[in-house]
């Protein structure tokens, strides 16, 4: 007789064989799903749960290894819908076969053979190792599903571009239109200009009250401002996003490529002032961005002074915020960023980076796992954007390359700048300078 044929074919009157038997099926069982019927049950099933189990075993060690090695295949895959879909199939596929072996496992072990005390503890091993086993295979295709709906809701269909003089330049809109605001504005305009080959970032702020914008032959809007904005009174660079929207036969192919006359007013003008072209833009809703921040359990915010909290038009301030370390809810954070009591536009230009930097900070892979399923939530109703899902390996690939380089900032507000009257030529020359600057600067 054969050393599995005990295993195979047991003494059912024997309770000290059968509880052995017992524990060596749910152990194999758990270790390598599918080997329990290969030695006791139906082998076709065993074989196909062993073949399955190391090819899902094989396919995580080779992405663990291109995760170090080349991440930007990994990216690729996290990034790409169809490749999602074929994920979350998989997973799913595997599971309701885990699910299988396990009720099959219990079968095959005759739990009521086995001796009374040890029925109970056998049974709850391999529901144990069911629910966890079931439970990580089933997150992953709940991950793999989520990740890829917010891949289509954010981002467009469109073809790859190639970095403009080593760059890719991004405008950065946050978007004011809480309940007490008429309409959607950008109250704070920037542009991201990230390094090609370094993943090197300067940002630069332009502020919302930049007047005398000045626009490209080629845009539009040269015909009606080819002097630059001017509107007759105090002509803001914000307006010209409502100015597009009440134009929109200046853009009328926009809306197909996933933006709008608003929009691209406020592109031309940004790409004129600081000499740059701007490839793709990002809009983010600062009333969402709220909820976001609400998703991630609210934001730690280092307050360098006491703050007053509140709309500039009100007698006193709704309250206010210390000194020192703080943490907001979303709510708070939004107010702390969009207050202008007792203050002004540059001031709160500041504090928008700070809460823009902290999010950033704390959104870290243990904090998005968590809670991934409402981050991704917030973040469709986050974000707009007309930057395509092709585009996102190589962008991930740049973050995760410069996540050692400090990010350089220049702000084009007065004193570095004239925001009144612009010379065009000193603007071009320090935006030149500072991003030249960035891209040689070293991580270590």
């Amino acid at each position: 007789m054969s050393t599995i044929s005990p295993v195979r074919h047991p003494d059912l009157k024997s309770p000290s064989t059968m509880t052995r038997r017992a524990w060596w099926l749910v152990g194999l069982n758990i270790l390598i799903p599918g080997s329990a019927q290969l030695i006791a049950g139906n082998r076709r099933l065993g074989r196909f749960g062993v073949s399955m189990t190391f090819l899902l075993w094989t396919l995580v060690v080779v992405a663990a290894v291109l995760f170090f090695v080349l991440p930007r295949v990994i990216y690729g895959v996290a990034s790409n819908p169809i490749a999602l879909t074929v994920v979350q199939i998989g997973l799913v596929a595997y599971l309701v076969l885990w699910v299988v072996l396990t009720l099959d496992t219990l079968r095959l072990v005759k739990i009521v053979r086995a001796y009374p005390r040890a029925r109970p503890a056998i049974a709850a091993l391999a529901v144990v190792a069911l629910v966890a086993t079931t439970g990580v295979v089933g997150y992953g295709a709940m991950v793999a599903g989520v990740t890829r709906s917010t891949i289509e809701a954010i981002f467009a269909n469109g073809q790859y571009k190639e970095p403009v003089d080593g760059q890719y330049n991004i405008l950065l809109l946050g978007a004011d239109a809480g309940p007490d605001r008429e309409g959607l504005r950008p109250d704070s305009l920037s542009v991201a200009s990230v390094n090609a080959e370094t993943g090197a970032t300067t940002m630069i702020g332009v502020p919302r009250n930049f007047e005398r914008a000045q626009f490209a032959p080629e845009s539009p809007l040269w015909g009606a401002f080819p002097t630059g904005y001017d509107c007759g009174d105090e002509c803001l660079i914000n307006y010209l996003y409502t100015y597009g929207d009440e134009h929109p036969e200046l853009y009328p192919e926009a809306e197909a490529e996933g933006s709008s006359s608003g929009i691209e007013a406020t592109r031309d003008a940004v790409s004129g002032v600081t000499g740059l072209e701007i490839q793709y833009y990002v809009l983010i809703d600062m009333q969402g961005f709220a909820n976001l921040i609400d998703s991630l359990g609210g934001v730690d915010i280092e307050v360098p002074s006491r703050t007053a909290i509140g709309p500039i038009t009100a007698p006193d301030p709704l309250y206010y915020v210390e000194q020192g370390e703080q943490h907001f809810n979303g709510g708070e954070a939004l107010w702390y960023a969009r207050s202008r009591f007792d203050s002004n536009d540059y001031d709160r230009m500041a504090r928008q980076r700070q809460v823009q930097e902290a999010v950033l900070t704390q959104f870290d892979p243990s904090n998005v796992l968590t809670k991934f399923q409402d981050i991704a939530a917030a973040g469709v109703q986050v974000v707009d954007t007309d930057i395509p899902a092709v585009m996102l390996p190589g962008f991930v690939d740049l973050a995760d390359n410069g996540r050692s380089i400090p990010i350089t900032t220049l702000e084009l507000v007065p004193g570095v700048v004239d925001t009144l009257y612009p010379d065009y030529d000193q603007i071009h020359a320090l935006v030149r300078s500072t991003i030249a600057t960035a891209a040689t600067a070293d991580g270590g």
